[in-house]
């Protein structure tokens, strides 16, 4: 057997969430690439690769909805391979949008040839579920197009180095418009004070000083955000131990304009100090407005 470390990136996830562009995004990073894989014969492509290829970075999409009942004793033959660098990159999109790109494309769904596509869906989340909670890398491709979907696999997986990382992604959002599917922590700070109601703040966000500023000088924003720090930074250790290359913080208030903004913000330039952070705000430039906004 080879000395050689392989690095193998497993893609699977939901039909439709982009399986497609996310190998030819592996290819293009100079990955072996092989799509549908049947997971049973994962094990012996591992060991002829061992033996015969000179590539170690790996990347295949791998359907498990078939072979899922032997889905298991396969992950724990690859786990127990001390000569492979193991991670499985699931890739995920809201039902509306899934039943939209199937639309778009005029395919049936794989689950319901004979049925209504969103039946197909739910039965294929019900089935993958399990498999969801056991990926380090879940990406959420609802909002993303493929040159976005691209660029974020190149960010994680292009190079080994990236593949062996723990990364922190802190990202703000409004929960009108929905809480962000790949967030690990999800925190709520509706019930501070509000810069909406400042006319001189409404059409700024959290990012600019003005608006930071009257966030955080309040004492139950200031008292929120120490309880907060404690709570996130002596669990990250634990989260990069277990294997976990990427976790998602997402702080949210109600238009993701202001609030969580400028929480969010904070957060990852603290975080900053210690570990390798990357911040987004999803919905800071939405101006969209609801009556009832709190």
């Amino acid at each position: 057997m080879s000395d050689k470390k392989i690095h193998l990136v497993i893609v699977t996830g939901m039909s439709g969430a982009g399986k497609t562009v996310a190998i030819q995004s592996f290819e293009d990073l100079g990955y072996f690439t092989i799509d549908n894989m049947p997971p049973t014969l994962v094990p012996k492509f591992l060991q002829l690769v061992e033996t015969t290829q000179d590539n170690d970075k790996i990347a295949m999409v791998v359907d498990m909805r078939s072979f899922f009942s032997e889905i298991q004793q396969v992950l724990d033959e690859i786990e127990n391979n001390d000569g492979l660098d193991f991670k499985i990159l699931f890739l995920d999109a809201a039902d509306t949008e899934l039943v939209a790109r199937y639309k778009e494309t005029r395919r049936s769904h794989p689950l319901a040839a004979d049925g209504r596509i969103l039946d197909g869906i739910k039965l294929e989340r019900e089935l993958l579920a399990p498999l969801k909670n056991m990926s380090q890398n879940v990406v959420d491709t609802t909002d993303l197009t493929p040159r976005a979907l691209r660029k974020t696999i190149s960010e994680h997986f292009s190079d080994s180095t990236k593949l062996q990382s723990f990364r922190v992604e802190v990202v703000s959002f409004g929960f009108k418009y929905g809480i962000p599917l790949d967030a690990d922590l999800v925190f709520d700070v509706r019930f501070l004070p509000n810069p909406y109601y400042q006319p001189e703040l409404r059409n700024q966000t959290g990012l600019d000083k003005a608006v930071y500023d009257y966030v955080m000088n309040h004492t139950e924003s200031e008292e929120f955000y120490q309880h907060l720090v404690a709570l996130i930074k002596p669990i990250l250790p634990g989260y990069k131990k277990e294997g976990k290359s990427v976790l998602t913080i997402a702080v949210g208030c109600t238009g993701g304009q202001h609030r969580s903004v400028a929480f969010a913000q904070r957060l990852a330039d603290d975080l900053a100090n210690d570990w390798t952070v990357h911040s987004s705000h999803r919905d800071k430039d939405r101006r969209k407005e609801t009556v009832n906004r709190s």
